[in-house]
């Protein structure tokens, strides 16, 4: 697996606006290839915005960059300063690290 980490600043929008067109974006991002999720980022102290995505594979991180979807993030000029780094997984220690499922507590 591959994780690709996207973080950007807003321009000329504000966290509200941001956060409500993320709930219609949603379902384009919930069907890319190969990425198994998306978890969105925000700090609205720093201005700083994104995502971290799970992909199966390195070609499918490539597949997306290359998609009219991250094409378009790009050329948002709303999103400013967009970066992203694409990271292998290990899956070894992170079996060992990552729940099966929630805690109630986290569900509550």
């Amino acid at each position: 697996m591959n994780m690709l980490i996207v973080t950007f600043n807003l321009s000329g929008i504000t966290d509200a606006q941001y956060r409500a067109a993320c709930e219609g974006e949603a379902a384009a991002f919930a069907n890319i290839p190969g990425c198994v999720g998306k978890v969105w980022i925000a700090d609205e102290s720093t201005n700083t915005y994104g995502g971290v995505y799970t992909f199966v594979d390195k070609a499918a991180v490539e597949a997306y960059r290359r998609s009219e979807l991250f094409r378009g993030m790009q050329a948002d000029t709303t999103l400013v300063n967009l970066s992203s780094k694409d990271c292998e997984v290990l899956d070894g220690p992170t079996q060992i690290t990552t729940r099966r499922s929630a805690p109630a507590s986290v569900m509550a």
